[in-house]
């Protein structure tokens, strides 16, 4: 399928539909902790990037399947608020199914009117700030120059105020980035404005788009969570077993590697198999030129070999 891709594990939607809306990497930031790579155009103008009839039929027939679905979620390789289209798949996929739906973003641009009224309709909206300050902003996310971050904390705040669903805000901590006791402390500031229904902590843990950037340990991880407080949670891996036993495993695993680099105990925890089992079925996909093999910070991560 062009458009959707799983259902793959996730660690806060469990199985989850993802669905691709916007070509790879047009985005509206160009994080230097990416795992899927630099971006390759900056964009802010919304358009539509896709035959939005091409992208039902493939999330009909992926329901149809009658696999184990707990989401569908727009994500994928670009921002996919960028695809003007969203709002009205999100109400056609309504009509087609009763999953839930989510949205990840980058919350960059929800300080546009209509891109508020897109998300309404959907069940959950995960957006992400890594930074209350312009020049943190900058130095993690390299945003469209745009953009600003007063800005987007401000279209946060008026999106809360409207929609009625979750909000689930995610912090990327990046180490000598974001972490001092002083930009903590302006997030902190900024998650009162926003009032997210949850706060979900996460760090590098796989492969970023710059070496330089690194995760905390997990005493760093645990303080922060303190000092953030009440409704703040620090996003663990996902461990829930799946069922598709090793029928299309191979698919099911190249399926993960498009999306993300991704170890061994990622995939047996997925799906339930051994580890043993795993390490040969990823030697063979690398014998046959399948995948690739990363190694960041004494781990090994595998990816999609494009």
């Amino acid at each position: 399928m062009r458009y959707v891709y799983g259902p793959v594990p996730s660690r806060r939607l469990g199985f989850s539909l993802g669905v691709d809306i916007v070509p790879y990497k047009i985005c509206s930031l160009d994080c230097i902790y990416c795992q899927l790579g630099r971006t390759t155009r900056k964009e802010i103008v919304r358009k539509s990037y896709a035959r939005k009839d091409d992208i039902l039929r493939e999330i009909g027939e992926s329901v149809n399947r009658g696999k184990e679905i707990d989401f569908i979620t727009f994500s994928g390789s670009g921002e996919p608020t960028l695809n003007s289209e969203i709002g009205i798949l999100i109400e056609d996929i309504k009509k087609i199914t009763s999953i839930p739906i989510a949205v990840l973003t980058n919350g960059t641009l929800l300080f546009m009117d209509d891109v508020q009224k897109n998300l309404m309709k959907a069940n959950i909206v995960l957006p992400s700030l890594d930074a209350a300050s312009f020049e943190i902003f900058k130095k993690i996310n390299r945003p469209h120059r745009a953009l600003k971050i007063d800005l987007i904390i401000d279209g946060l705040k008026r999106f809360r105020e409207f929609y009625r669903g979750q909000i689930w805000l995610e912090i990327m901590l990046v180490k000598g980035f974001n972490d001092d006791s002083q930009e903590l402390s302006r997030i902190k500031k900024a998650l009162s404005y926003i009032k997210p229904n949850r706060i979900h902590l996460n760090t590098v843990i796989r492969p970023p788009s710059e070496m330089y950037a690194g995760p905390l340990n997990p005493d760093e991880m645990i303080s922060i969570k303190n000092f953030f407080g009440e409704g703040c949670e620090i996003i663990a891996e996902f461990h829930r077993k799946g069922s598709g036993g090793n029928r299309d495993m191979k698919d099911k695993i190249l399926d993960m590697t498009k999306r993300r680099p991704i170890t061994i105990a990622d995939i047996s925890n997925a799906f339930g198999l051994s580890e043993e089992n795993v390490k040969k079925m990823i030697q063979k996909m690398n014998k046959e030129g399948l995948i690739r093999e990363i190694r960041y910070k004494e781990k090994r991560y595998y990816s999609f070999k494009t």
